[in-house]
């Protein structure tokens, strides 16, 4: 009996087995998903208004040169960046380079390759929306399940109060609101950057601001799914019953009832991913942090098509990827769908 006990249990490898087997097809489902993305990203960034290789030329650059070299100039940077080919070739040239060669193009932008840029920015966004992310759960699931046990009661009541405020709040107002009090009257944390120059101001104070926005304005939401879901469990009948045995409230409601209010929060995680991240244009844009936001947002302004490309879909890579979490998510948490998905 290598591996296994007496009672001929299986081992880990045997238990994850089927639960790999079907992340690894889940994944692999990805791909024609992510292929039709792909298409509707490329036609929709080359319907768009205005000649990127105009875009980036130099005034002062070509300024000196006769209308000869400045059209041979264009010419040559049209050809340099593939319009100079048609639709369909830069289509799948684009295909290729960006799924079998990591290679997403030229930013006119920066004047360089969009794989040697698009890095720093992804690492800065899930910096500030992960860190976000967890405080804003770590707030709101204690916070939702005090209001449901404590349903109609005072402290509900202002939670509701409360929740309703946060929801009609834009996350730009509540960004402004912190830097009135934090940056002008208080002065002591940075308003834009993600550094200091002169090593003076730590850089963590630069993730202050961004990060408390984006807790505050996920709260409200959070707080009133973690209330409902648990609201719906504490009226089942197991509840009742475990309250019944003896079991001490706690028990209850941590044990039994959270368990089970936790499919609803984990589909508004899944699709909290992919909201995080567009949300943070707006507030990237406000602190001038420079992120995936940010880089969305610089790249529009200057039609800059290949890192706009790029962007795109790494945000429908994200929403991809929050579905298969929720699905993989209600598999650990409820052991009903465990057993009707994975044989």
């Amino acid at each position: 009996m290598e591996n296994k006990d007496i009672r001929g249990s299986k081992t880990f490898i045997e238990v994850m087995m089927p639960y790999v087997t079907y992340l690894g097809k889940r994944l692999l489902s990805l791909i024609p998903v992510l292929l039709i993305i792909a298409v509707v990203i490329f036609i929709l960034i080359n319907l768009m208004p205005g000649d990127p290789v105009m875009a980036m030329l130099d005034p002062e650059k070509t300024a000196a040169m006769t209308i000869e070299e400045r059209n041979q100039y264009v010419e040559t940077m049209r050809a340099f960046l593939g319009y100079d080919r048609s639709y369909v070739e830069r289509f799948f040239i684009w295909l290729k380079d960006t799924f079998f060669k990591g290679e997403f193009g030229y930013s006119i932008r920066f004047n360089k390759p969009v794989n040697q840029i698009i890095g720093a920015y992804i690492g800065r966004s899930f910096k500030v929306n992960i860190l976000g992310f967890i405080f804003a759960f770590l707030i709101s699931i204690p916070i939702g399940i005090t209001a449901a046990v404590k349903k109609n009661k005072f402290f509900d009541k202002a939670v509701t109060v409360l929740t309703i405020i946060g929801i009609s709040l834009p996350s730009f107002f509540v960004a402004l609101l912190l830097i009135m009090l934090f940056v002008i009257h208080l002065k002591i944390l940075p308003f834009s950057g993600m550094s200091d120059p002169r090593g003076v101001i730590p850089d963590w104070k630069y993730l202050v601001l961004p990060v408390t926005v984006i807790v505050i304005t996920s709260l409200a939401s959070l707080i009133r799914y973690v209330r409902a879901a648990m609201i719906d469990v504490l009226q089942a009948d197991y509840v009742r019953t475990a309250r019944a045995k003896g079991l001490a409230e706690k028990v209850v409601i941590y044990r039994h009832a959270f368990q089970n209010a936790l499919i609803p929060v984990v589909t508004l995680i899944g699709m909290w991913i992919p909201g995080l991240f567009g949300g943070s244009i707006v507030v990237e844009q406000i602190f001038a942090f420079p992120g995936m936001g940010y880089l969305l947002n610089q790249a529009y302004n200057y039609k800059d098509r290949a890192v706009l490309q790029t962007a795109l879909l790494f945000f429908g890579l994200l929403t991809l990827l929050g579905n298969i979490f929720i699905d993989v998510g209600y598999m650990v948490v409820d052991p009903r769908i465990r057993e009707g998905k994975v044989k």
